[in-house]
């Protein structure tokens, strides 16, 4: 550790969840290293670099000016007849789904929506979204969460749980290019994830070496400055997953795979957890949930600011006047995708030293959890206690700059040998190995 201040600053233990996932990442990466015969790398981190790197969609720049707008205009916190609620409309079909659960019209405003909420009790207003295909959710404390039998669900699964163990299946042949400080180079991984979480867990494993193709589906909409903030260091291509001869291709010729879509979301190509296990054992599974992967609630869309408000972190941290509050980062989806990272990277180690490697399974709300019930000091550093240089950790490429990934390897800093190509830039196709 090479400091150690509260950067972000929260009534919550958040710069300790940035210092811990993204630890646990590289002392992975570490153990990779060493199945691979590259001796036992140092670790170095910066508490200041992984609290900016949580926040690093903010300060993306994009020809010298801010790469994003943030949320989108119904992506906000709603006040109801009884309770608060959160809604998310950052993606289009999102917010139609919203506008048609709450009658709100072809032209939503976030005035439509204040007004269509303060009719409905929160979990009124939740249900409706939910039903209709939307995303959003009531606010809870952390008791009611615990009572819930959602909630129960998530307490009960590990923070990284760990499937059946599978036959055991080599790592491919070791690079001649692979170091200590780049020990998954050689390594291949799919990137079946969206959003924020998911696709950190790629740029982290691109950053350590890796080839990371991301794929996403024909004619479903990303969001241009979230991929280039989440995009560097990997490929990515466009593939309708329906085609099974190039999806096979791609899962036979990978190491790892990532998948971000909820639970059974992918069963119909083949691609849940047991099949996938059966057809390709010698894939590094890493599987993400937002809503754990068990219990009522494993089916449903959810992302870091509607956990937030449903597990009670955005009750624990309500202002004066009762407004519900927020974490100083997306710290779900960070964390999150940094420990998917660790264990894609314990996974490969277990395959470089000949032994099976077993799926991991996370969720943004049993992180939520970690969160909630890690301990804190008498008097927690509510607000930051240094102002965090992001110009000190920054990377451009061309126009483009972004915080560079966090951490050392024996010696090195992490890096990533490109910056984000265009989304679907590159064929549905392994390059050769590096």
């Amino acid at each position: 550790m090479v400091d150690r201040e509260a950067w972000l600053g929260s009534r919550l233990a958040v710069d300790d969840l940035a210092v811990g996932a993204i630890g646990a990442g590289l002392l992975a990466a570490a153990e990779l290293a060493q199945a691979r015969g590259f001796g036992d790398p140092a670790v170095e981190l910066s508490a200041e670099h992984a609290a900016l790197s949580f926040v690093s969609e903010r300060h993306l720049l994009i020809d010298g000016r801010p790469g994003g707008p943030g949320f989108a205009p119904l992506s906000r916190l709603v006040r109801c007849r009884e309770g608060w609620a959160r809604t998310h409309g950052n993606y289009p079909h999102h917010a139609a789904a919203l506008a048609r659960a709450l009658g709100l019209g072809d032209a939503p405003t976030p005035e439509t929506l204040a007004a269509a909420a303060s009719q409905l009790c929160s979990r009124d207003l939740e249900a409706r979204v939910i039903e209709h295909g939307g995303c959003a959710a009531a606010l809870r404390s952390a008791e009611e969460w615990a009572t819930h039998p959602a909630g129960q669900a998530v307490a009960a699964e590990p923070l990284v749980a760990w499937g059946a163990m599978p036959d055991g299946a080599p790592l491919a042949t070791v690079a001649a290019s692979a170091r200590p400080s780049r020990p998954a180079r050689g390594v291949r991984v799919l990137d079946l994830t969206r959003v924020i979480a998911g696709p950190v867990a790629g740029r982290t494993l691109a950053a350590f070496g890796a080839t990371v193709l991301r794929v996403d589906p024909p004619g479903l909409p990303e969001i241009a400055a979230q991929h280039a903030d989440t995009g560097a260091g990997k490929l990515t291509t466009v593939l309708d997953l329906a085609d099974d001869r190039v999806r096979e291709e791609l899962l036979r010729g990978a190491d790892a795979v990532l998948i971000g879509y909820r639970p059974g979301a992918l069963s119909r190509f083949g691609l849940g957890e047991a099949h996938l296990a059966e057809r390709h054992p010698h894939l590094v599974q890493v599987r993400l949930a937002a809503w754990g992967h068990s219990g009522p609630w494993s089916g449903r869309r959810g992302f870091d600011s509607l956990v937030q408000v449903g597990s009670g972190i955005a009750a624990s941290l309500c202002a004066d006047d009762g407004t519900p509050g927020a974490l100083p980062a997306q710290a779900l989806d960070h964390a999150t995708g940094h420990l998917m990272a660790a264990a894609a990277l314990r996974g490969l180690a277990r395959r470089a030293r000949g032994e099976p490697a077993a799926a991991a399974r996370l969720s943004l709300a049993r992180t939520a959890g970690a969160l909630l019930g890690a301990r804190l000091p008498a008097d927690p550093l509510t607000d930051a206690t240094g102002a965090a240089d992001p110009d000190r950790f920054r990377v451009a490429f061309g126009g483009l700059s972004l915080i560079g990934p966090p951490g050392r390897l024996d010696g090195e800093p992490l890096r990533w040998a490109h910056g984000p190509c265009p989304l679907g830039a590159d064929p549905a196709a392994w390059p050769p190995r590096a």
